[in-house]
């Protein structure tokens, strides 16, 4: 992600911690940054090797907390199929729909979409906490 975009990124990030009465803390900020300047999805035990140079080492339940954190709000999504992380590409939550990852095959590019409202065919009484879709297959760029 550019310079540029990142530092509005981490702005909108800020904006909605705080307007949701949440801290957007030094650990949750890196590992946010860490994500969106990720060239794909990351795994969170990249993204601990990448906090270890900092005071303090971090555990993985450091780095688990903060992506938890940060999925629920919205600004990062897990790649269940790859047990990894992308950054979200807008800030905001997605309660009338769900996100949709288009995933490359072949280079591991992930697009992500926001696809229709969630199913009203789910079980009465049934709470959706979040969904993602995953689709699998070759972007524009690795079908030539």
């Amino acid at each position: 992600m550019h310079a540029d975009s990142m530092l509005t990124a981490l702005e909108a990030a800020e904006t909605l911690c705080s307007n949701r009465g949440e801290r957007l803390t030094p650990v949750r900020r890196r590992v946010l940054e860490l994500v969106l300047s990720a060239d794909g999805p990351v795994k969170a035990y990249d993204l601990l090797e990448a906090l270890k140079p900092g005071a303090g080492s971090a555990k993985p339940p450091t780095v688990y907390r903060a992506l938890d954190f940060l999925m629920g709000l919205g600004l990062v999504h897990k790649v269940e199929a790859l047990n990894a992380f992308v950054g979200c590409t807008t800030i905001h939550t997605h309660p009338d729909g769900c996100a949709e990852l288009f995933i490359c095959t072949h280079c591991g590019a992930v697009e992500e979409r926001h696809g229709a409202p969630v199913s009203t065919n789910r079980p009465a009484g049934f709470v959706i906490e979040r969904s993602v879709v995953e689709h699998f297959g070759h972007c524009s760029k690795c079908q030539h």
